[in-house]
């Protein structure tokens, strides 16, 4: 739900699938709600921003009631809730979360809903590739980390956008902290490594695993790893740098100057 995407039906395959291929979005165009009237900045992304429903929905209503709500996404929910909202959403209903949901049912959804997901939000494909940078450290870790961000399709690169700024909202309230008058705010005790650990597995899924083939130890720690470091480090692996952007650019202008046209059009 809630896909829009501009017309590109006069850029070739190969022109198309490289914009989409280096389609981080500029970091202007990464906030929810713009101010009407407003000019979107241009970005290599022809794609409108393309999140589902029920993901920002999700997001937005853990963001405004959740935060400090204690092991948020680990304590239960109830079953019959969860499946009535589910349902809501996939028959394609305007559905309205507001203060009187339960913050936990909410998070159980929103777990729910990438744990189904017919392509895990990373795909599968890139499995064993995101996988391999848990040995790596340092900025060799996060160069490796970003060209794979890369590589995601549109719709998963700005849905992963939206959950990790989501969870590394969560995560600054972990602690616990007060406000101007002294008085004492809880944390919610979910630390970027905890909220790694509950989406790590449902974020990060073998390529076809067999029934019996349960997910080793080595494996779990590295899903965990990985995600960590997506969480602490998502503002700047989203972002396209300057001199990448004027490579592509200066390519496209070779190979398809008529892309060139498109995005100075919209400009």
């Amino acid at each position: 739900g809630a896909m829009s995407v501009d017309s590109i039906t006069d850029l070739s395959d190969n022109a198309s699938k490289l914009l989409e291929a280096l389609q981080l979005s500029h970091p202007h165009e990464l906030e929810p709600r713009r101010s009407r009237g407003k000019k979107q900045p241009l970005s290599l992304n022809p794609i409108s921003w393309q999140v589902p429903r029920i993901v920002d929905r999700c997001c937005t209503h853990l963001e405004m009631h959740g935060l400090q709500t204690v092991g948020i996404f680990r304590v239960g929910s109830s079953k019959k809730r969860v499946q009535q909202l589910r349902e809501e959403f996939d028959r394609g209903l305007d559905v309205f979360l507001d203060e009187h949901q339960s913050v936990h049912d909410v998070a159980a959804l929103l777990k729910e809903f990438l744990r189904d997901m017919p392509d895990s939000l990373i795909p599968r494909e890139l499995y064993g590739a995101f996988l391999s940078t848990a040995t790596m450290e340092g900025q060799a870790q996060l160069d490796t980390l970003q060209l794979l961000l890369f590589l995601l399709p549109p719709c998963h690169s700005d849905t992963l956008l939206r959950l990790l700024r989501f969870l590394g909202r969560v995560a600054r309230h972990a602690e616990r902290s007060w406000d101007a008058k002294g008085r004492e705010i809880p944390g919610n005790k979910m630390t970027a490594s905890n909220l790694a650990t509950v989406f790590g597995p449902n974020i990060l899924q073998k390529e076809k695993p067999r029934e019996k083939d349960a997910l080793n130890l080595e494996d779990s720690a590295a899903i965990i790893l990985v995600l960590q470091r997506l969480i602490e480090h998502h503002h700047s692996l989203f972002m396209v740098s300057p001199e990448m952007q004027c490579d592509v650019l200066r390519r496209l202008f070779q190979t398809d100057p008529d892309v060139i046209e498109y995005l100075l059009r919209r400009k």
